[in-house]
């Protein structure tokens, strides 16, 4: 399964809509790279020569941290020598695009390592649903479009014969199995990073929720998704098996979800929530759409948007896995059909959100 979504996209330093801040704006980032900072201010840190160590959970292919990361850094070198090493490690699961990864830290002009020479990159192709840092040593984490991703789909969860995105299937007994599925990865997820964190160290978390009324969000694009998935279908690129075995295993969080590994003492493996907020993000497309009043370009960003966080899960629900042959013409047709869909009849999409910041106990 995977463990992020490629929400921020490289855009061209020389676009007419690049700015420092537009790729966290489209991700929703912005609020949480504020925490980040903040808690960059707060968390202990070692004395040289041990490095200071960040943990970016989640990391396909950089894009995602680098603003964040670097706001952070930034931090840090305020409150510490200008040589004291930092220690960065970008963890996924092991199918993650690690090449992509090292390329983007190397080349992309938002890159950390291009400001600063004490500053170490490192890799873990691991789950983030295990211990995969050693005990108490990590002093800021970053966590952002990540633990939405489930470690598995539920065993013995109903096929979503009726939709790709369990909150919008009618299946009986598939949202429960789901919910299971979400507390479990969760609270793991909050155990293991309890272990890694140093005390006073925080963690900053950036996750899809669901809204005040329960509701996921992002429904014209769902419902654009699934009908051109069903085109496919009707006109053979797409067997019906195929369509069966298609399911996202991602789950949207409200706050009781959120709280509960920490109730009733409010704290869990020596963490704490120190912070949580429940927001809807603004969409930054529908407000340059209003704006210039082009829908096509409004319909293409959308689905280029969920080819680069979900096609590629649905692809690997293809006979052949992400090689099957018809795999590249899945994607390009599911992109364009999408991208017309809601080109047609362009609205805003809810992008519900939470914001979290885990504090380690101190010593003491």
């Amino acid at each position: 399964m995977p463990e992020s979504s490629i929400v921020v996209r490289p855009e061209p330093m020389e676009s007419a809509t690049y700015t420092q801040s537009s790729r966290l704006q489209a991700a929703g980032l912005l609020p949480a790279v504020a925490l980040f900072e903040r808690a960059a201010e707060q968390v202990s840190l070692p004395k040289p020569p041990q490095p200071v160590v960040i943990a970016d959970f989640g990391a396909a292919t950089g894009h995602n941290s680098l603003r964040p990361l670097a706001a952070a850094i930034d931090v840090l070198r305020g409150r510490t020598r200008h040589d004291h090493a930092i220690l960065v490690a970008h963890t996924d699961v092991p199918e993650n695009d690690f090449t992509a990864l090292f390329r983007t830290l190397d080349e992309d002009p938002d890159s950390y390592l291009q400001k600063d020479a004490a500053i170490f990159a490192s890799a873990i192709g691991r789950s983030f649903y295990g211990q995969i840092l050693p005990t108490s040593t990590v002093n800021l984490g970053w966590s952002s479009w990540a633990v939405q991703w489930l470690s598995r789909v539920p065993e013995g969860a109903p096929e979503l014969v009726d939709h790709v995105q369990v909150a919008y299937s009618e299946v009986e007994g598939a949202r429960e199995a789901y919910a299971r599925q979400a507390a479990r990865d969760w609270t793991d997820f909050v155990a293991f990073r309890g272990r890694e964190l140093a005390p006073n160290g925080r963690l900053v978390v950036l996750t899809m929720a669901v809204d005040d009324d329960g509701q996921f969000g992002y429904q014209a694009m769902n419902e654009a998704l699934v009908a051109s998935l069903r085109d496919q279908v009707r006109g053979g690129l797409l067997g019906e098996d195929e369509w069966r075995r298609m399911a996202l295993p991602i789950v949207a969080r409200s706050e009781a979800d959120l709280r509960a590994p920490f109730a009733p003492s409010g704290w869990f493996e020596g963490l704490g929530i120190e912070h949580l907020d429940m927001f809807v993000a603004p969409d930054r497309f529908w407000a340059r759409y209003q704006a210039d009043g082009d829908a096509e370009a409004f319909g293409a960003q959308w689905a280029g948007f969920a080819r680069a966080a979900l096609f590629p899960t649905l692809a690997a629900a293809l006979d052949g896995g992400p090689a099957d042959p018809r795999a590249a013409e899945f994607v390009e047709q599911l992109e364009a059909a999408v991208a017309h869909r809601l080109a047609s009849a362009p609205e805003p999409m809810q992008i519900p959100l939470a914001s979290l910041v885990l504090i380690k106990r101190p010593r003491g």
